[in-house]
């Protein structure tokens, strides 16, 4: 059984340096390393997103995304920097990091959906989640990814 996850929602700037240096981790750990995929993974857009953290009872930092605010990455919230620890995954920890995120993001955002750049292989994942894919697959640092877009609720 997975375990329960305690959810935290903050600006960057409300975010401990332990909570920065926690996702950087996390994110490196599947984005860098476990898919082998070296890039920058801190685009400057971090400062202007809300940060979804999601802390098991021992408070390690287990799942995060981020929510970048409108009309810097596209004119809609963009939710992006998915990321669940791999010993957590297959147990639907992701849909429901997801879907926290989607709920908060709607909150902050009313009225407004969401468009997301997802990595091509998880658009059935995200397409639970209400998102349809808009053009064609492209690459974005070496990995084929995909536009997509959930309308607002």
């Amino acid at each position: 059984m997975a375990p329960s996850l305690v959810w935290a929602w903050r600006r960057f700037a409300d975010l401990t340096a332990d909570d920065v240096y926690d996702l950087l981790a996390l994110r490196a750990a599947v984005f860098v390393v476990e898919q082998a995929c070296a890039y920058l993974d801190p685009d400057g857009l971090d400062r202007h997103s809300w940060h979804l953290l999601g802390r098991d009872d021992s408070g390690a930092l287990r799942a995060c995304l981020r929510v970048v605010d409108p009309g810097l990455k596209y004119d809609e919230p963009s939710m992006g920097r998915v990321v669940l620890d791999a010993a957590l995954r297959g147990g639907g920890l992701a849909d429901q990091l997801v879907a926290e995120g989607l709920y908060r993001a709607a909150a902050a955002w009313p009225g407004q959906g969401n468009r997301i750049s997802a990595q091509a292989h998880l658009q059935r994942f995200y397409g639970r989640h209400g998102f349809q894919p808009v053009g064609e697959v492209y690459g974005e640092d070496d990995i084929p990814h995909i536009q997509m877009w959930r309308p607002a609720p």
